[in-house]
Order: structure tokens, then sequence, then C-alpha cells
């Protein structure tokens, strides 16, 4: 059984930068599954958003409009890590930060969460 942990959330205030951390653990030969892994954040309005993601298999990398230019997502395909940093925070950026591992068609797998919360 796979298993994500994120870390890293915290309060800060605006223009303040964050770096959340997600590994994946369990047997190796189902961590070795995960061909992606992407960012979530979840605010009051309950739905989960993609802020950003990195395949490993494609060799692409995706960001939201909304944080193009400030956020940066990195990682180690072997270690099925990925990072999300975060610079010039702003308040709207507060929410539930989530890490999601695709394990195959229509297989996923999250970690619990992180908040960050950003002060005007």
């Amino acid at each position: 059984q796979v298993q994500l942990t994120e870390s890293g959330g915290g309060l800060v205030r605006a223009g303040d930068s964050l770096r959340l951390s997600c590994a994946a653990s369990g047997r190796t030969s189902s961590t070795s599954s995960i061909d992606s892994m992407t960012w979530f954040r979840q605010g009051p309005d309950k739905e989960r958003y993609v802020v950003a993601s990195l395949n490993w298999t494609a060799n692409t990398i995706y960001y939201s409009e909304s944080v193009k230019g400030r956020f940066t997502i990195s990682g180690d395909n072997a270690k099925k890590t990925i990072s999300l940093q975060m610079n010039n925070l702003e308040p709207y950026d507060t929410a539930k930060y989530y890490c999601r591992g695709r394990l195959g068609v229509n297989t996923y797998v999250w970690g619990q969460g992180t908040q960050v919360t950003v002060s005007s």
C-alpha cells in the first residue's frame, strides 16, 4: 500500500515564501508505479484544484495560471518525492494543499494535506 505524506505548510504573510514537500512510502513494488505527482489545493468552497503537476513518464510539468511565475514544482522520480516552492504568496493562496500520486489508469493515492495560510 502506498502512502503520501506532505509537509511544509504554515502561516506566512503576503509576499513570503514556503516550500511544500511530498514523499511516497510503502513497498517499492507499489511506489515504483507512480508515474506522476500533482499538487492540489482546497479552499473554502471545498473543491480541489490542480496547482502544479509533474509527469515523469511524459516528462512534462503543468502549472495553473494562478501560480505561474510564482510557484515551482520539482521532484525526484527515483525517490517518488515532489516539492512545491511557493514564492510571493498572496492571501488567495490560502488553502489546504494536497499531494496526489498516479499509480495507473484512474488509480490515485492522496496525502492527508498540509495547511497554508497567508495573511495580508
